[in-house]
């Protein structure tokens, strides 16, 4: 499992891509992009968790489960600069990203990765102060077997970070001025019945009511409350939060061929045409706006 950043449809092998000629490469310098340009959702959150620990010695090992490429990884190890952190993935690709990450940052000494499947291998991981999992619970088929894990992983005092839910990606206004108006919430509820029909694949899957304080509290944690932190880039985006406004849009355009009206469609290549005015790598009205809740609780 690899955790997400942003639009959990365009992301990983969470969605089976184990074929050994997936593009695993092209795939981590998205995920790798995509998590620079939300890294001060996660900084801000991990500052929040840091004020809020209860164990007695503090910060001491994170794991980051579905760690990616590790961009937010080396985040944590600067966030708790007395913590080893561990890159958790089942992608060796993608951890070797994060192994390469750490070194470069110069934190490759506190920073380990290890491949390993969720919920399944998660006792071979060891114990630790904070687990961290971003947006990568609702890729495990059985997500109250994987709190439960998470619990198990805890020493006294320790936190369960999850990241689950919050408000969708926006990133242009209602009336664009070309096709349609409100193409994003219609390309949203594609995405919706797409990420319905992923859990409902995921192996051993199990429907639960997404009360996150709730499946906590079943996993034999105290909730510690939760706070949604938003991401807002107001218009007009420049550099890397409009490049990947722009990726992100073609690959909502490739996925969701077969599910867009021809006007639709012809409004989408509009805006994917780096020539058009009305593209999105020329107009002045792109922003990104996104809220990502995060629940806490913790092992008494």
């Amino acid at each position: 499992m690899t955790h997400t950043h942003s639009d959990s449809q365009t992301k990983s092998h969470q969605h089976g891509h184990h074929a050994t000629d997936f593009d695993w490469d092209a795939l981590g310098t998205h995920l790798e992009h995509e998590a620079e340009v939300h890294r001060p959702v996660y900084e801000q959150a991990a500052a929040w968790i840091a004020g809020r620990f209860r164990g007695a010695q503090g910060v001491r090992r994170v794991l980051d489960i579905g760690s990616g490429p590790g961009v937010i990884t080396c985040m944590l190890a600067e966030a708790f600069p007395d913590a080893e952190v561990v890159a958790v993935d089942s992608t060796p690709a993608l951890l070797e990203r994060a192994r390469a990450r750490a070194e470069r940052s110069g934190l490759g000494e506190r920073v380990r990765t290890v491949v390993a499947e969720v919920p399944g291998e998660l006792g071979s991981l060891g114990e630790a102060d904070l687990v961290w999992a971003a947006n990568s619970l609702h890729h495990v088929g059985d997500q109250r077997a994987a709190l439960t894990g998470f619990a198990g992983l805890l020493r006294p005092g320790g936190t369960v970070a999850l990241f689950e839910g919050g408000l969708p990606v926006r990133r242009l206004p209602r009336d664009i001025g070309i096709g349609r108006p409100g193409l994003e919430a219609r390309l949203e509820a594609v995405s919706s019945e797409r990420f319905t029909q992923m859990r409902e694949a995921l192996p051993g899957a199990k429907p639960e009511v997404e009360d996150w304080s709730a499946l906590l509290a079943a996993a034999g944690l105290t909730p510690d409350g939760s706070r949604s932190f938003l991401l807002d880039l107001p218009a007009p985006l420049t550099g890397a939060a409009r490049h990947l406004v722009v990726d992100s849009f073609t690959r909502l355009r490739e996925m969701f061929a077969e599910h867009l009206t021809a006007d639709d469609a012809a409004t989408l290549d509009r805006l994917l045409d780096a020539r058009d005015e009305a593209g999105l790598a020329r107009r002045r009205d792109v922003f990104l706006l996104q809220a990502r809740t995060l629940h806490i609780a913790h092992r008494a």
